[in-house]
Protein backbone atom coordinates (compact mmCIF):
# COMPACT_ATOMS: atom_id res chain seq x y z
CA UNK A 1 0.00 0.00 0.00
CA UNK A 2 2.84 2.43 0.76
CA UNK A 3 4.98 1.50 -2.64
CA UNK A 4 1.33 2.53 -4.30
CA UNK A 5 0.80 5.70 -2.54
CA UNK A 6 4.61 6.94 -3.24
CA UNK A 7 4.39 6.04 -7.17
CA UNK A 8 1.14 7.93 -7.30
CA UNK A 9 2.77 10.98 -5.06
CA UNK A 10 5.82 10.51 -7.62
CA UNK A 11 3.99 10.60 -10.78
CA UNK A 12 1.48 13.55 -9.17
CA UNK A 13 4.87 15.47 -8.50
CA UNK A 14 6.65 14.34 -12.17
CA UNK A 15 3.30 15.51 -14.22
CA UNK A 16 3.27 18.70 -12.35
CA UNK A 17 6.06 19.33 -13.04
CA UNK A 18 6.09 18.42 -16.54
CA UNK A 19 3.29 21.26 -16.79
CA UNK A 20 5.11 23.67 -15.29
CA UNK A 21 7.92 23.75 -17.32
CA UNK A 22 5.73 23.62 -20.60
CA UNK A 23 3.95 26.74 -19.87
CA UNK A 24 5.23 29.66 -21.48
CA UNK A 25 4.91 32.98 -19.89
CA UNK A 26 3.19 35.56 -21.25
CA UNK A 27 4.17 36.99 -24.86
CA UNK A 28 4.66 40.94 -24.49
CA UNK A 29 1.91 42.74 -25.68
CA UNK A 30 4.19 45.46 -26.08
CA UNK A 31 7.71 45.96 -26.77
CA UNK A 32 10.48 48.39 -27.72
CA UNK A 33 11.42 48.76 -31.36
CA UNK A 34 14.97 50.78 -32.69
CA UNK A 35 15.41 53.17 -35.21
CA UNK A 36 19.22 54.71 -36.03
CA UNK A 37 18.81 58.69 -35.28
CA UNK A 38 15.27 57.73 -33.79
CA UNK A 39 15.77 55.93 -30.64
CA UNK A 40 13.72 53.73 -28.90
CA UNK A 41 10.23 53.53 -29.68
CA UNK A 42 7.20 51.42 -28.54
CA UNK A 43 5.46 48.02 -30.63
CA UNK A 44 2.92 46.11 -30.54
CA UNK A 45 3.70 41.96 -30.26
CA UNK A 46 4.44 41.76 -34.07
CA UNK A 47 6.78 45.12 -34.14
CA UNK A 48 4.57 47.38 -35.34
CA UNK A 49 4.84 50.77 -34.63
CA UNK A 50 2.86 52.97 -31.94
CA UNK A 51 1.73 56.52 -32.76
CA UNK A 52 0.58 59.63 -30.88
CA UNK A 53 -1.18 62.24 -32.47
CA UNK A 54 0.07 65.47 -31.01
CA UNK A 55 -3.50 66.74 -31.20
CA UNK A 56 -4.71 64.87 -28.86
CA UNK A 57 -4.65 66.19 -25.05
CA UNK A 58 -3.10 63.46 -22.88
CA UNK A 59 -4.57 62.41 -19.64
CA UNK A 60 -8.03 64.16 -21.26
CA UNK A 61 -9.76 60.34 -21.15
CA UNK A 62 -10.57 61.51 -24.86
CA UNK A 63 -9.27 61.02 -28.86
CA UNK A 64 -8.94 63.69 -31.15
CA UNK A 65 -9.10 60.84 -33.75
CA UNK A 66 -12.70 60.02 -34.89
CA UNK A 67 -14.27 58.06 -37.90
CA UNK A 68 -12.29 59.40 -41.17
CA UNK A 69 -8.98 59.91 -39.28
CA UNK A 70 -9.48 55.93 -37.71
CA UNK A 71 -9.28 54.66 -41.29
CA UNK A 72 -5.68 55.34 -41.78
CA UNK A 73 -4.91 55.44 -37.95
CA UNK A 74 -6.73 53.04 -35.89
CA UNK A 75 -6.45 52.63 -32.36
CA UNK A 76 -4.23 50.15 -30.07
CA UNK A 77 -5.62 47.75 -27.83
CA UNK A 78 -4.47 44.71 -26.32
CA UNK A 79 -6.58 42.84 -23.66
CA UNK A 80 -3.68 42.43 -21.25
CA UNK A 81 -0.61 44.54 -21.15
CA UNK A 82 2.60 42.83 -20.88
CA UNK A 83 5.82 44.46 -20.92
CA UNK A 84 9.41 44.46 -21.07
CA UNK A 85 11.79 45.23 -18.48
CA UNK A 86 12.93 49.63 -18.99
CA UNK A 87 8.63 50.07 -19.78
CA UNK A 88 6.69 50.40 -16.64
CA UNK A 89 2.88 49.63 -16.31
CA UNK A 90 2.39 52.91 -14.61
CA UNK A 91 2.56 54.62 -18.02
CA UNK A 92 -0.19 52.54 -19.60
CA UNK A 93 -3.59 53.44 -18.92
CA UNK A 94 -6.75 52.72 -21.46
CA UNK A 95 -9.55 55.27 -22.48
CA UNK A 96 -12.97 54.79 -23.59
CA UNK A 97 -13.58 56.72 -26.93
CA UNK A 98 -17.02 57.75 -28.88
CA UNK A 99 -17.45 55.19 -30.57
CA UNK A 100 -17.11 52.15 -27.55
CA UNK A 101 -13.99 50.92 -28.22
CA UNK A 102 -11.20 50.67 -25.73
CA UNK A 103 -8.17 52.73 -26.65
CA UNK A 104 -4.54 52.04 -24.38
CA UNK A 105 -2.70 55.04 -23.94
CA UNK A 106 1.11 55.60 -23.18
CA UNK A 107 1.72 58.75 -20.31
CA UNK A 108 -2.01 59.39 -20.89
CA UNK A 109 -1.60 59.73 -24.90
CA UNK A 110 -3.98 57.39 -26.83
CA UNK A 111 -1.83 54.89 -28.99
CA UNK A 112 -2.81 54.24 -32.92
CA UNK A 113 -1.18 52.14 -35.53
CA UNK A 114 -0.61 53.60 -39.03
CA UNK A 115 -1.77 51.32 -42.05
CA UNK A 116 0.94 52.11 -44.36
CA UNK A 117 3.31 50.88 -42.26
CA UNK A 118 2.73 47.19 -43.79
CA UNK A 119 6.11 45.41 -41.77
CA UNK A 120 8.01 45.15 -38.53
CA UNK A 121 10.30 48.15 -38.03
CA UNK A 122 8.51 50.72 -40.74
CA UNK A 123 7.50 54.06 -39.31
CA UNK A 124 6.29 55.94 -42.14
CA UNK A 125 3.86 58.08 -40.32
CA UNK A 126 6.16 59.42 -38.37
CA UNK A 127 6.38 62.92 -38.50
CA UNK A 128 3.11 62.82 -40.90
CA UNK A 129 1.49 65.82 -41.23
CA UNK A 130 4.17 67.17 -38.45
CA UNK A 131 0.90 65.59 -35.82
CA UNK A 132 1.86 61.97 -35.87
CA UNK A 133 4.95 60.86 -33.94
CA UNK A 134 5.81 56.72 -32.95
CA UNK A 135 5.73 57.09 -28.89
CA UNK A 136 8.51 56.17 -26.79
CA UNK A 137 9.97 56.57 -23.50
CA UNK A 138 11.95 59.70 -24.76
CA UNK A 139 9.24 60.74 -27.54
CA UNK A 140 6.53 61.92 -25.72
CA UNK A 141 6.04 65.95 -25.24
Amino acid sequence: MILKITIFLALTVASLAFVAVGAAAPEKTIDLGSKEGLGDYLVDQDGMALYYFAEDAPRSGTSSCGDTCTVYWPPFHTGQIVLPMGLSSFDFSTITREDGLVQITYKGWPLYYYTNDYRPGEIKGHGMYERWFVAGPAMMP
